[in-house]
Formats: structure tokens, sequence, C-alpha cells
């Protein structure tokens, strides 16, 4: 095979005819994120999600955001610098994109600060849990935060003066910081001395104050006990001002795979870097002085567009530490454990009920112990050969790297394909491949100019003098922790027209050969692309024919222009389409002549939605079901290795069809209709009672289901 793979790219495969494109409308694709990410800020003032359910929410906005400006208005910074002002399939160019974005998180942050003073703190107080400011401190209350400061604070920070003789520190990636002004008592002049305390990562972001005394628990930002502590650090001189800030960095990865000898080192080297990355953003307190605000921004180069000035504490996603701090039950969901399920609930091997039948695991309410299970009993059987694995992101007790490592240390092949550029898991993954080929596992750090984003585990097993492969296949990543909140789908099976296909993609990534002709899988940069081209435009020509047709995706982000393209004449045939996605979606759903056919949701609930479906009529015939890792954009098409594959069982297709996704389009409480102009409204009231909402639904399928003698995983 060559080095790179070649796909068909996406100008040269239009499934309609050029001169039609033009009248086509997208959603802005930023914006559209930004969209999202105000829907789950409304979860954070939703009346009746528990009070720290909400604040956890709060916090989750804001690692949404961090990510967005490391990354995509990094990416936009550097289009406008280079001078490119090339538009975007919506017509719009990086530097108008960057206007509206701005305008769009000014608003955002207003609302998320406005209900976190005003909503979630007076709730969270009626609770006798509170955050307080140093105005509000008690005198008992300041000597204990003095005390702590002395103690905790003090002996970690180290005072960065800025003059001539003290250049500008080297600030990193989202580090908290305190910006100080000073001036020294002793001269008649006012020297507006500038000097920065980092604050160590390794301090709690958030104390509570006196946590042995009986009452309510209060809470007290870190940044500000360094504030009111800041005067120690500086004898002799005045503190006139001290506002806490944090700078966001460019944290893409720049890597030529093919002029790079070793890329795990090139890999370590460049996450060196990130955390000096060119400044995108800068958060800061509102209070802060605009002449230190302007020396500020000239020491870290940046422009005042990406200045964000914050009325409250900086980064609320640390607000996620107070919610494991609470012991509050009656304050958050109540406990679910996923539950074990039949055929795996049985004491009996697991390739013995695996070669019975076909088995579909829907997580969090099935638990992820059978996928463990599955590399466990590899790693122990002597009947089995080999184990391949991919491997995106894991957990940091991964019991599936410790099978993995079990199974060489017994002597079989064990093959892990470990993806190094797996964004912001990249240093986990370095170690994780460090540490298995240490264990005698061989180690490929996926394939060059392309990110492997594929979930398979194929296991090889002599029985009967032949050998039989065993595969588990999933939408999610082989991660115990993320499976207990995302929603994902794993599939088990033996049948060859899979694993024989699973065995091939392995080879491919492994080592040389010709492109490998998959017929039941759907492979990206192989066919992923053009089956999915060829599925939406089967489901047109049928119903141009008058014959059975509609098509149903549910997917975390519908960027691609063509396959928006090629849905839009879907629609405009009379294919019914229903879509469910969860992010990004460009495509404009209600549109008359166009996509009057085609309806767009979003859920947003307790898990992260990020199960992929894929639901064809096929005329009537046997629906095509297909599941995978691939979401329906450019990168997923032709810059990873993805892999959908087909539902072949008949009670499983209608497992993913008449439980979940009908659940999915039932959903009242957590779904939310795409409009035309943008906006995202809830669906109508069905007036069968009270709002249904698909995840609890499941969770009480799978409390109904749980044997009574199980143990919870």
């Amino acid at each position: 095979m060559p080095r790179r793979a070649t796909a068909e790219k996406p100008e040269t495969a239009r499934g309609i005819p050029r001169d039609r494109e033009e009248k086509y409308p997208y959603f802005n694709r930023e914006l559209s994120w930004l969209s999202f990410n105000r829907r789950v800020l409304e979860q954070a003032y939703s009346p009746d999600k528990p009070l720290l359910e909400r604040l956890r929410f709060l916090s989750i906005v804001s690692s949404n955001l961090d990510e967005f400006f490391e990354i995509r208005v990094a990416g936009l910074i550097q289009q406008v610098e280079s001078g490119n002002e090339t538009p975007g399939m919506d017509g719009i160019g990086p530097r108008e994109k960057l206007r509206r974005i701005h305008n769009v998180v000014v608003s955002l942050i207003e609302e998320q600060y406005h209900g976190w003073q005003n909503d979630i703190i007076p709730r969270l107080r009626e609770k006798n849990i509170d955050f307080i400011t140093p105005e509000q401190l008690t005198k008992s209350e300041r000597k204990w935060v003095d005390n702590y400061f002395k103690e905790q604070v003090y002996p970690v920070l180290t005072p960065l003066a800025i003059d001539p003789a003290h250049p500008f520190p080297q600030i990193g990636n989202k580090t908290l910081n305190i910006l100080v002004s000073l001036d020294n008592p002793a001269t008649r002049e006012i020297e507006s001395l500038i000097a920065i305390l980092p604050v160590p990562r390794i301090l709690p972001r958030v104390v509570w104050i006196d946590p042995e005394k009986a009452g309510a628990q209060r809470y007290i930002f870190l940044s500000d006990i360094v504030k009111l502590g800041a005067g120690e650090l500086f004898p002799g001189y005045e503190i006139h001002s001290a506002q806490a800030f944090r700078i966001t960095r460019n944290s893409d990865l720049y890597i030529d795979e093919e002029e790079t000898d070793n890329l795990l080192e090139k890999i370590e080297e460049e996450l060196h870097k990130r955390k000096k990355g060119a400044a995108v953003r800068l958060e800061i307190e509102a209070g802060v002085e605009e002449h230190l605000l302007q020396r500020l921004l000239r020491y870290i180069h940046l422009p005042r567009d990406y200045v964000f000035r914050i009325d409250g504490p900086i980064n609320l996603m640390r607000l996620v530490s107070v919610y494991g701090m609470i012991n509050r039950p009656d304050l958050k969901y109540k406990t679910f454990n996923p539950v074990v399920r039949p055929p795996f609930n049985e004491d009996r091997p697991v390739f013995r009920t695996i070669a019975e039948k076909d088995v579909l695991l829907h997580h969090p309410f099935d638990s992820f112990s059978p996928v463990i299970r599955f590399v466990e009993e590899a790693a122990r059987d002597p009947k089995v050969f080999a184990i391949k694995q991919t491997l995106y992101r894991t957990s940091g007790d991964s019991p599936i790297i410790r099978a993995l490592m079990e199974a060489s240390r017994n002597g079989k092949q064990v093959t892990a394909l470990v993806e190094l550029k797996a964004r912001f898991d990249e240093a986990n993954n370095i170690q994780w491949a460090k540490q298995l080929e240490e264990a005698g596992v061989h180690v490929v750090y996926g394939m060059v100019g392309y990110k492997i984003h594929c979930k398979c585990c194929l296991v090889v097993r002599r029985e009967e003098g032949i050998l039989r492969r065993y595969v588990h296949l999933a939408t999610g990543n082989y991660n115990p922790q993320t499976a207990r909140v995302y929603t994902d789908l794993g599939y088990f099976t033996a049948r060859e027209s899979i694993t024989g296909e699973v065995a091939a993609l392995f080879n491919s990534l492994t080592g040389y050969g010709r492109l490998p002709e998959f017929r039941s899988l759907q492979v990206a940069p192989y066919n992923l692309y053009e089956a999915t081209r060829k599925l939406i435009l089967r489901e047109t020509g049928n119903a141009r024919e008058g014959k059975p047709a509609r098509i149903i995706a549910k997917i975390n982000n519908l960027v691609d222009r063509t396959t928006i393209e090629n849905l839009y004449e879907a629609s405009r045939a009379g294919v019914r389409i229903d879509l469910i996605v969860r992010g990004n979606c460009c495509l404009v759903p209600g549109v008359k002549g166009v996509s009057e056919n085609i309806t767009v949701r979003s859920i947003i609930g307790r898990f992260l939605e990020h199960s992929r479906i894929l639901y064809f009529e096929n005329a009537g015939n046997q629906p095509l079901v297909y599941l995978g890792s691939s979401d329906w954009m450019p990168r997923n098409f032709f810059r990873r290795v993805e892999a959908n594959f087909p539902i072949e069982d008949e009670a499983l297709r209608k497992v993913i069809c008449e439980q979940i996704l009908s659940a999915y389009f039932r959903d009242t409480k957590d779904g939310r209709i795409l409009q035309p102009n943008g906006a995202y409204a809830p669906p109508p009231d069905s007036g069968d009672g009270a709002p249904f909402s698909a995840q609890e639904h499941f969770i009480q399928e799978a409390e109904r289901s749980r044997p009574a003698t199980a143990a919870p995983f």
C-alpha cells in the first residue's frame, strides 16, 4: 500500500452539477458551534436539572470555549495574517467570521456570568453552599484564609517583576496569573510598576474555607486568596491593583510527517511548543486599568479584538472540582450504575457468546465491562494467538492497556495502533505507547497523513484446528471512564464478512500492499466518502421512482459541503430526511424548494451524545443500518482512518431503529429543533403528559432489566 492512501476529493466527486451549487444555503461552521455551546449553557439554567449538575454544565461551557479558541479561532487568525480572505461555503471570509465570533462570544460570556452570579450562586446559597468574595469574609474566615495563604500558597508562588532587567516571562497556555500594579512609597512619583504572579497548576482553584467548621460550606476562588496575600511577595511596595488573567494560545500541532523520521519524538517536541503558541485570547478581570491592559497586550502581541473582560472568576471550568468536593446526592443526578445484561451476565467465556450471535451494547446504559472482558480473556486464553487494537483515547488507569501488556507477556502477538495525534491526548498516548513497547507490544503510530480514529479490536483464536476471528467495533473510544458519560454503541461479531475485512484494515494500517477492497465496511480514506454519497443518491433515485425513501443520520457534526448538497437534492426529490446532529450543522433545514423535507434536531442531556447511526430505507427492502466512528466532515472522509460497519442481524436492527432512534425522536425534554434562521426551538409538546427524555428512558429501561443479584460495574 502507498504511504499515503488516496481518496476522491470533494471537488471532483460532486453528486450534483456545479452550476447549481450557488443557490444552496449554509450555516457558518464556527457560529453553529457557538450555537451548540449556547445549548449547553441552557442546561446550566434549566430549572429541571439538579443544581450541582447545572454547575457542571456551566463549567463545560468554559472548557468548550477553550478548545474553540485554541483550534478554530487560532486557525482563522492565521488565515487573516497570511492574507487569505477566501470565503467559506457560507460566503463569509475569515476576517468577518472573527468579527461575528467576537460578538457572539461576548454575549455568551455575559449570559454565563450573569447566570452564575444571579441564578446559580443564590440557589446554592439556599442549599447552604456559598461562593464568597474577599469582602464577604468574616473575621475568623479571613484569619483562616491568611493562614491558608501562608502555609499552602505563598511557598509555591514566584513573583516576576517586569522591567528592563526582567523581560516579560513566557506565560503558559491557559495558566492562571495575577497582574499586579505596584508603587514604591519611598519615591514621590507613582511608578506604576507591574509584576506577574504565576499560580502553579498544582494548587486547587476553588478552596473550601475551614472545612472542619459546621454549618454552610463556603468557598473562595484561589485567585482572590492570591490577591489578598500579594503584598507578602512585594515587601516595601504598595499594591495598587491586582487582576487575574489567563492567556489562550494556538494549540494545533504542525507536523510534516513525511519529513519526520520519528513521529513520537516529533510530537513530544511539538507539545512543548504548544505551551508557547501565539496568543489568541486574553481573559482578564473587568476592573483592570486601561494603561495596564495596553502594556500587557504589547507584551503578548495580541490585538484588542481578542480581549474578554470577565466580571467574575476567571475560567469557570474550575467549578467542576466543586462538583466532586460537595457530597450532596440531593443536588446531583440519581446515581446510575451501568447494567451487564444478557448474554454477558452469564458465567461462560465471552468468545462462546459472540460465536453464537452478534451482540450490541448501548453505553453508558450497558456496562463497558464486556469490552474489558473481551480483551482480558483474550490475553489469558491459550487458544488466542493474536490481538490487534486501535487506541485513540483511553483512561488514566486503563484495564485495556494492562490486558494488552499481559497478552504480550503471555506470548501472544499483540499489535496496538496508538494515535499520537489525538488532540489534547497526545502526551497521554505517548506514555501509553512507551509502556506498551516496554511490554513487548508491537506499537504502530498510525499512518502518514492520517489520524486513526476508527474503534476496532480483533482477536484471532484457534478453534478445532482452524483460526477464527472475533471483532469488537464501536462508535466510541476504548475508555472505561468516558463510557460512563458518553452515549456510544459497541458491536461484537464473529461474522467472517466483517472480521475478514477488519483483518484487512489492520494489515493495511501496519504494512504495505494494494488498497484493500471493502464490501461490508465503509472505511475512510478508502471508500467511506463514495459509499456515503452513493447511499444518499440511491435514496434520491428511489424517491424519484416513487419507491419508499428515507434517511436518518445521528452524527456529531455535519459540515461536508458535498454531503449537504446531496441531502438537499434528496430532499428536493422527496426523500424524508431526519438528522440528529449534536454539534456543528451547516445544513439549513426547512427551506422551501431546497430542504423542506429535512429536519435537524440536537439532543444535549446528562450524557454526551456520541454515537453515530445511519439508516437508509432501501426502497422498502431490508433497511440498511450502519454504525461507526465517522461524522460527515471533510476531516473524517479524507484525513482520518474511520470505519463504519453494517448491522446485519435483524433483531439488532430493530433495537437500533425501534428502540434507540425512536426514543430520540420522541425527546421533548433535551431535544431542540433547528430552525431555518439558525435558532434552536423546543419540540412541540406531544400532549401526552410529562416531557420525555430519551436518556432518562434508556436509564429506566436498563434499571428494569438489571438482574436482581447483579453487582454494579
